[in-house]
Order: C-alpha cells, then sequence, then structure tokens
C-alpha cells in the first residue's frame, strides 16, 4: 500500500448508520478513494489504514440525498442557463445534503430552453448534474401553476424531439399533461428515447391517465400539487398514480405544499419505495424573504412561503435535509423510510441506484452526516467532504 493511499482513507465510526437493511447502532463505514470500501467493524482489514477517523457517536450516517425536481437555490436558477447560476445552485444545495440533482427548467419558448439545455447538459457531462428536467411547456393552462399560460403548448412531437435533441442525451425526465393533443405520443416517445415521462400539470381523467402509464409514463410530478383532487365518483390521476406498482411518486414535505394528512396517506398508499421526496425549490432556497426569478415570472417569498402576485405557491424554499427532519420529527416516519424517500428511491428511478442511494460497499462515497435533532453537521460526496464534521 502507498502513502496516497493511505491518506485516501476515512472511517466514519460510532453513529447510527442507515443502511438498505434498517439501522447500524454505532455502525462503522470506511471510505476509500470516491467510494465506500467497507460497511462493517473491519479493523483488521481496509479500515486499520485509515489515516482519518471520526468518531461520530450520537450522529446518523445516511446516504446523500438525490432532488429529481429542483430549479435553483441560493438566489440562482437552472432556468438562467448559464454555468454560474447553476454551480451557484447546486453548491447550495450540495451543502444541504443533496449529493445529486436533476437540473428542473421552467416553461419558456422552445429556443430558450434549447438554450439552457444545451449549457445545463455540459455540467451533466461534467459529472455536476446528473441529468435535466424539463417541467413545461408540455402542461395544462388549467393546472398551470407558476408556469407562463402564454408559453405552454401541445407536446407535437417535433417539439418533444427538439428539446431532447437539445440536450444531448442528458435529459433524465420530462413532465407531460397526458390529455394534451398528442400527449400520449409524446409519453411513448420519451419512453423510447430513455427519458422518464412524468404525468403532472394536468387535467388528466383516470381513464387517461391509466393509459399514459401503459405508454410508458413511470413518474408523477409533485402529486395532489397541479392535478384535481381525488374524487369519489372522478379519481382522477391521483388514483392511477397511486395504485400503479411502476410509478414513483414525487411529494413535497415542506408543510406547505401538502396538508400532513395528506402526506400520511400518499406514503401509505405507495410505501417509502414508491415516493421520491423532493424539493421543487426555487432560487430562494437557502436564501430568507424577497423578489426572486421563476423563469419569466417573478415570485415573492413572505415567511419561507413562495408564491406569484396572485397567491398561487410557485415552487418552494425547502432543502431536503429539512424534508428529512418534517419527515422524522413531525412526521413520524421512520428514519430508514425517509431515508429510502430521499435518496434509494429517486435515485433507482434515475437508473444510478448501482452507484449512489444507499450505503453499500462498492458504491459511491456519498454520506450526509446528521446530529440528534437531524441537522446537517457533515457532507461528503464520492469521497471528498463538502461539509467536514
Amino acid at each position: 500500500m502507498t502513502a496516497t493511499d493511505a491518506r485516501a482513507r476515512t472511517v466514519l465510526a460510532g453513529a447510527h448508520v442507515v443502511r438498505p437493511g434498517g439501522v447500524d447502532e454505532g455502525g462503522r463505514v470506511t471510505v476509500e478513494n470516491s467510494r465506500i470500501a467497507a460497511t462493517a467493524d473491519d479493523r483488521d482489514g481496509v479500515a486499520g489504514h485509515a489515516t482519518e477517523t471520526h468518531d461520530l457517536t450520537g450522529h446518523w450516517i445516511v446516504p446523500g440525498f438525490v432532488d429529481i425536481h429542483v430549479h435553483g437555490g441560493g438566489g440562482a436558477s437552472f432556468s438562467a442557463g448559464t454555468a454560474e447560476e447553476a454551480l451557484t445552485a447546486i453548491d447550495t444545495h450540495r451543502r444541504h445534503g443533496t449529493t445529486t440533482m436533476l437540473a428542473s427548467t421552467v416553461t419558456g419558448t422552445l429556443d430558450d430552453l434549447a438554450r439552457q439545455a444545451g449549457a445545463l447538459s455540459e455540467l451533466v457531462e461534467q459529472g455536476d448534474l446528473a441529468g435535466l428536467h424539463f417541467e413545461g411547456p408540455f402542461i395544462s393552462p388549467g393546472r398551470c401553476g407558476a408556469h407562463d399560460p402564454d408559453l405552454l403548448r401541445a407536446p407535437e412531437p417535433d417539439a418533444v424531439r427538439r428539446l431532447l435533441d437539445a440536450a444531448r442525451g442528458t435529459a433524465r425526465m420530462m413532465t407531460i399533461a397526458p390529455e394534451l393533443p398528442g400527449g400520449i405520443e409524446a409519453v411513448r416517445l420519451l419512453a423510447e428515447r430513455g427519458a422518464i415521462a412524468a404525468i403532472g400539470h394536468t387535467d388528466a381523467t383516470y381513464e387517461t391517465t391509466r393509459a399514459a402509464i401503459e405508454a410508458g409514463a413511470r413518474a408523477a410530478t409533485h402529486l395532489f400539487n397541479a392535478m384535481p383532487p381525488l374524487g369519489h365518483r372522478a379519481p382522477g390521476p391521483v388514483a392511477a398514480l397511486l395504485e400503479d406498482e411502476r410509478i414513483t411518486v414525487e411529494l413535497v414535505n415542506d408543510g406547505t405544499h401538502l396538508h400532513p394528512s395528506v402526506l400520511r396517506l400518499a406514503l401509505r398508499a405507495a410505501g417509502p419505495d414508491r415516493v421520491a421526496f423532493i424539493t421543487d425549490a426555487m432560487g430562494a432556497a437557502g436564501m430568507g424573504d424577497g423578489s426572486y426569478p421563476l423563469g419569466p415570472l417573478r415570485v415573492e417569498v413572505t415567511d419561507g412561503v413562495a408564491r406569484l402576485p396572485d397567491g398561487t405557491i410557485a415552487g418552494s424554499t425547502l432543502t431536503l435535509d429539512h424534508a428529512l427532519c418534517r419527515a422524522v420529527t413531525v412526521d413520524g416516519r421512520p428514519v430508514d423510510d425517509a431515508v429510502r424517500a430521499l435518496s434509494t428511491t429517486p435515485a433507482r428511478l434515475l437508473g444510478i441506484a448501482d452507484r449512489t442511494g444507499s450505503i453499500e460497499e462498492g458504491k459511491d462515497a456519498d454520506l450526509v452526516v446528521l446530529d440528534a435533532d437531524f441537522t446537517v453537521v457533515g457532507v461528503m460526496r464520492r469521497g471528498e467532504w463538502l461539509v467536514k464534521p
């Protein structure tokens, strides 16, 4: 073993380690270079050569969070289409434990979205982002939320292909309202191109939603929000999305987007293996109250809640560490259940669960250290400390 090898090893000891099989009390994680080398007490093996050891007694070690729906943070927006703003947003969320994320855009003209995709795809190719998520413009005018209704359009195949081509293979998800003309065909096209079709911002019926799932849709964009409510005679998209085992449902657990009882209902119906906690965060995440851009619109943030002038909720100021803390301390979820919804399930949806999303030997050393109050005190990404405990 060389001196360089020794310096590259780190041991995290004594913490509650959340692993796929449960929680190891007084657990031990050994990191070698960028990978998890061991997740057990192996003082005679690789762990014995560590040159950096952290006693984390009383702390939690969980896998790095995976956010599949985030628009910005730190005062910056992915929709700006510049590396500088994107990196500011990425750094903000990383320091709150999100080690993997998609960059979500906001409805704009096809020219603007193509330009943004071209710039952001470079950050995907560099490894800073896991991919792109187009939220709009192929969404319902009646459920547009904080998207400019004048820029919405039907998902014609040429328009969908143009955005996919502009992303140069980095588009991982696109939100579609399947009831729009060409909606089901767009879902099929996305599936054929290896991108996730997410049903959202929609007025689809139960039957149309079922048809979209059969065509290849595999996710629900912020379930309950920007779609018809669950009805006992007209169940709409919510029932179809909750009942189908093929669908991963996004939930925004910030205390504003969903009533706690609705969150509990979704978790019981879908379970943590089909729920992905997201932030849907805009530029105000990690910042204070004030006025912020969200695509072409302006958003006012008051008491941490982002709204358009008419009162419409406009994304969130959430970071995933707060979603975890709320899930455990307010919603009463077991820590390992919350971790699956924050890390394991979204990683599996993106097809990267072989590399990240859980604490297992051989995977990327994407780790978050939390204190007893579930506050982030350490963040490691691919073996490097971003926040050192």
